[in-house]
């Protein structure tokens, strides 16, 4: 007996819906699924091995986090990129984040601040590439990356806004994927964690948060520099800011 099916028959709908919802998630931010791809159902069904429903009820839901758009008569698309949604996108990080650093600051306690060194201590010691000849991305890595960014602002006592900074950096990571190559050449970004943790261990709360937001707006000027050779190309052609949907 075909060992899948007995897997299938397993799972509850509900599981079966947010394992599909979990995977097109990973899929659209790696952007292996890229901006603006037509999510043609028979495609789905065969890659990610569900049916229709499961799939249609992952797909509304990450039409309600805004990262799949839906069109009437024409079926499901991962969002375009543009340069406008990065810039609100990152505008809006620095704004709560920055909030939600001070707030974690002037509720500091060793425990926290001792499991901020250990974290940018693992962080330091994972390699940002699989390969040391050319860059070959490191899950790891980005797992360590994202922990040491969600304890910084972990502190806030608040967990809505803890929420809606992870859904902020679930949409940039989107806009990192396309970049991370460049990015890595170019950017000691190792310094710059050093440089944020240094400044809060001091206490100093508004270089912490001067140093945050900067570390963001470094990520967005790199990005910003790679989508403007695209919509440049784009202009030239007659089309709009945004990366035009794949069909």
């Amino acid at each position: 007996m075909n060992v899948n099916l007995l897997k299938k028959g397993a799972e509850s709908p509900a599981t079966l819906a947010t394992s599909i919802y979990e995977r097109l998630k990973a899929d659209i931010l790696s952007t292996r699924l890229e901006p603006g791809r037509k999510l043609q159902l028979r495609f789905l069904i065969e890659h990610y091995d569900a049916g229709q429903t499961p799939l249609r009820e992952a797909l509304n839901r990450l039409t309600t986090e805004d990262l799949v758009i839906g069109k009437e008569q024409r079926g499901f698309f991962v969002k375009p990129i543009s340069l406008d949604e990065l810039h609100e996108l990152t505008k809006t990080r620095c704004w709560v984040e920055t909030l939600a650093l001070r707030e974690s600051m002037a509720n500091a306690t060793p425990d926290w601040e001792e499991a901020l060194l250990v974290a940018h201590h693992r962080l330091e010691r994972t390699p940002r590439s699989l390969n040391p000849e050319h860059f070959e991305d490191n899950p790891e890595w980005e797992r360590l990356h994202r922990a040491f960014h969600a304890l910084l602002i972990g502190g806030c006592g608040s967990r809505p806004l803890i929420g809606f900074c992870e859904q902020l950096a679930d949409r940039l990571y989107r806009y990192r994927a396309l970049s991370i190559r460049k990015a890595f050449r170019v950017r000691k970004v190792s310094d710059e964690h050093a440089r944020i943790l240094k400044a809060v261990l001091d206490r100093d709360t508004a270089e912490a948060e001067r140093l945050l937001q900067l570390h963001y707006e470094k990520t967005a000027d790199i990005i910003r520099a790679d989508l403007d050779t695209a919509t440049q190309g784009a202009a030239a052609t007659g089309s709009n800011t945004q990366l035009e949907p794949k069909h």
